[in-house]
Parts: C-alpha cells; sequence; structure tokens
C-alpha cells in the first residue's frame, strides 16, 4: 500500500461529494433488469414515475422485480408484528439500544424559548414534524439499528406518527428482528416494500403507504438517488453515501485496535478506511495486523472487506498530531478515532467529523449499536455542514415576532428604508402603516 505524505496526503484527502463512481456489475445488472443502458438516476426516475402514476400496483410490481417476491398486501399486520420472536440474548440487546440511544436524545433540547421585553416578545417555536418515513435497509441482514438509531431521535421530537418501509425477504416477510424492534419502540406501521420505490411511496402516497412530512435513513445508491430527486415534495435528513472511518493513530496506539476498527469499516460495501499516523513503524505494524485479521474473516466479510483495503484505503504518514488533526479535519470523516497516547487533549482540535471515537475503549462498532448517539452520520465529506441524526432532524423551528408599538416606532423607519432600497415599496408601505403613514 502507498503511503501518503505532505501535499499527495491533502489531495488524496480532499473530497467533492457525489463523484463516487457506478460499479460496471451495477450498470451490467441495470442493463440486464431493464434491457437497455440507463444510469441509475434514469433508473430512479423511471421507478417513481411509475409508483406516482400507479401506486400499490407499481410497488408490489417493482418489489417482484427488484426483490423476487410479490407482496399483495403491502403492510405488516398487527398479528404479524405481536408474534414476531428472537433470541432472548438477542432481544435484550435490543432493548439496551433503545434505551441508550433514547436516554442520550432525552438530553438534547427540544424546546423553544420566548423571551418577553421591553421590545415586546422574541422567540421561537418547536413543534415536531407530523409524519415521518424511516427507511430500514434490508438485503443481505436486518439493520435492526438502523430502526432504533432512526426511529427513537423521530420519538424523543414528538413526532405523532412514523412509519417504517423495509425490503422483504424472497419469502415476502419482513425479518423478525426488526418487527420485535418496532414493537418494541412502540411503532405499528411497517411496509413491506424497498428500494426507490419505497422512497416515492412516501414521498407521494399511495391508497396503502401515507405520504410522510420528512424521509430518514439510509440506503443504495438507488434509494439515495430517490431521496434526492424527491427532495421538495418531502423532506429529507440527508443523503448518506458509503461509510467510512479515520483513525489517527501515534505511536502509543496498539496496532490490533486499529487494523480492527478500519476492517469493521471495510466490511461495509464501498466502505473506504483510512489512516493517519504519526509514526512509520506504526503504519508497518497496523499492515501486517490487516493482512492476519482479513485471513481471520469469514466469508463474504473477508471478500468485502478486502476489497475496500486495495481498492480505497488511504495511508497517510503526518509529520506530528496537529498535522494528523489538520489532515482529519480536512477529510471531515463520517467516524474519526482518536487512538493516541492523549485522546481526550485532542477534542478541541476536532472541528468537522460525524463523530468523534475518544480512546481504545471507545471503537466506532459500539457507536453503531449502543453507545447512544445516532449511526446515522454524514458521509462523503458532509460532515462540513451537515450533522448526525439528531431530534432538531425531526422538529420545525417556527420564529416567533411579537413587539410593541414603542419598538415599532424606533425601528420601523429602518425596516422601511431598507424595503426601499430592495426596491419593495409595498413592504416599505406596510410598516409605515402603522407609523402614521410616513417614515420617520
Amino acid at each position: 500500500m502507498q503511503v501518503l505524505q505532505g501535499p499527495d496526503a491533502r489531495a488524496a484527502l480532499t473530497r467533492s461529494f457525489d463523484q463516487t463512481p457506478v460499479p460496471d456489475a451495477v450498470l451490467a445488472r441495470i442493463e440486464q433488469t431493464f434491457g437497455e443502458p440507463l444510469t441509475p438516476t434514469q433508473v430512479v426516475e423511471r421507478i417513481l414515475a411509475d409508483v406516482r402514476a400507479r401506486g400499490d400496483d407499481a410497488l408490489r410490481d417493482w418489489t417482484a422485480q427488484l426483490d423476487g417476491t410479490r407482496p399483495e398486501t403491502l403492510e405488516v399486520t398487527a398479528e404479524e408484528i405481536q408474534a414476531a420472536q428472537i433470541e432472548p440474548a438477542l432481544h435484550e440487546a435490543v432493548n439496551l439500544a433503545i434505551r441508550r440511544v433514547r436516554a442520550f436524545y432525552q438530553q438534547q433540547p427540544a424546546h423553544g424559548f420566548l423571551n418577553h421585553g421591553p421590545d415586546g416578545a422574541l422567540g421561537q417555536l418547536v413543534r415536531p414534524i407530523g409524519r415521518v418515513g424511516v427507511y430500514v435497509p434490508g438485503g443481505l441482514a436486518p439493520l435492526i439499528s438502523t430502526l432504533i438509531h432512526t426511529g427513537v431521535p423521530a420519538q424523543v421530537a414528538g413526532v405523532p406518527e412514523i412509519i417504517v418501509t423495509t425490503p422483504p425477504g424472497k419469502d415476502g416477510s419482513v425479518h423478525p428482528a426488526i418487527l420485535v424492534a418496532a414493537r418494541e419502540m412502540g411503532i405499528t406501521r411497517i411496509f413491506k416494500v424497498g428500494g426507490a420505490q419505497a422512497v416515492g411511496a412516501m414521498a407521494y402516497g399511495t391508497a396503502s403507504i401515507p405520504s410522510v412530512d420528512k424521509i430518514a435513513g439510509p440506503g443504495n445508491l438507488f434509494v439515495v438517488i430517490a431521496k434526492r430527486l424527491v427532495y421538495g415534495q418531502t423532506g429529507i435528513e440527508s443523503l448518506p453515501g458509503p461509510t467510512e472511518t479515520l483513525v489517527v493513530a501515534d505511536d502509543t496506539a496498539d496496532a490490533r485496535y486499529v487494523a480492527a476498527d478500519l476492517l469493521a469499516q471495510a466490511e461495509h460495501n464501498g466502505a473506504e478506511p483510512v489512516l493517519v499516523s504519526t509514526s512509520r513503524e506504526k503504519l508497518l505494524e497496523v499492515q501486517a495486523e490487516l493482512g492476519q485479521q482479513l485471513e481471520n474473516l469469514p466469508e463474504p466479510n473477508r471478500t468485502w472487506a478486502r476489497d475496500s483495503v486495495n481498492a480505497r484505503m488511504k495511508i497517510v504518514l503526518a509529520t506530528d498530531i496537529d498535522e494528523a488533526l489538520d489532515l482529519a479535519n480536512l477529510y471531515a470523516p463520517e467516524h474519526l478515532c482518536l487512538l493516541t497516547r492523549d485522546p481526550w487533549s485532542l477534542l478541541g482540535r476536532v472541528q468537522r467529523a460525524g463523530g468523534v471515537f475518544v480512546g481504545e475503549a471507545s471503537m466506532e462498532a459500539l457507536g453503531d449499536y449502543v453507545a447512544g448517539p445516532s449511526h446515522v452520520m454524514p458521509t462523503g465529506g458532509t460532515a462540513r455542514f451537515t450533522s448526525p441524526v439528531n431530534v432538531r432532524d425531526f422538529q420545525n423551528i417556527i420564529s416567533v415576532v411579537g413587539v410593541n408599538e414603542e419598538t415599532l416606532r424606533r425601528i420601523g423607519p429602518a425596516a422601511a428604508r431598507l424595503a426601499r432600497a430592495e426596491g419593495l415599496e409595498a413592504h416599505a408601505r406596510a410598516v409605515e402603516s402603522r407609523l402614521g403613514g410616513k417614515e420617520q
């Protein structure tokens, strides 16, 4: 593996959003499915238009074509939810995750303010969004944690109605672990629909699936494209892409832990693991550990992780810890892991990251499940301007203006002058009508 330094490292860690190439295998599958070469965006546009035009029938047809099953009843019944069972240890793990995520977000201030003073009243109202749709990826395994890490913050925000869409298995059912988690959270409306068609259903509404005010949750390339295309018809919390972890390690880091944290992300499809170290010797140790730990992974995880390591991993040698943090801020990673001599001393230097994992006991994999904060975090460098899923994602902020007449007389003339400077005469006259009809 090439070790990057100086300008080469900065160039490699400078990113532009949404420039990930589409794998040839995806393009080949599209052509096989549709009988013609289409871009992923063209595929999603076609699916969304069909869902908008034909509703439930389109959902059934696309689910049959893409997921291999045709659900005549799209919504999971209350009896199915109640009957779902999983092994007791997993059930308790689900409950632990729900409790910890809920406790974490209950600490986030969720109230507005209204300040009454000499000028009158100014403030903000905070109101929950009316209906939220949570997309839970299915595919190779049920992503129980995504339901918890998205649905619980919405519940803490006070959202009165949450619906869930998730791809059905080949037998047409939803994995029992998803149903158990939903039951424990008190979510009762779950639909057996995935992919771009699920996003379209939540955006436009069908006979079975109500339209929502906001869609949250990660998904594959087609889900992300669909979220981007329906934005405006409905809200979205973000456009999550392939996962990424940047580990900052100095000469005291345990190479076993560094390699383990990198591989924990590398086993995701399309993941980008990044290692920044101040020690060339540590880089060599970690590379050796990566090779050993890769060989001990079972298939298909070994193949997925090896692909990420070989195709997308970046290894950077920094001159000192200050440069290492500068490079981390430049990259703006989804996950930033600090495995250094005194990781807490570096926290003040962190400017851009979805989440910071401080010290050897705080591995990112723990954060994916039971630490507390949501694991739905900004990817692709978007941590420069956005945040992990949180309570505010599921609330509206409404400004309140209630000035008194004395304040109006004092500040109104300035408003009228500014309005005329912008060529908005009716604005100016609206102010002046309360001032006796003329700017003062």
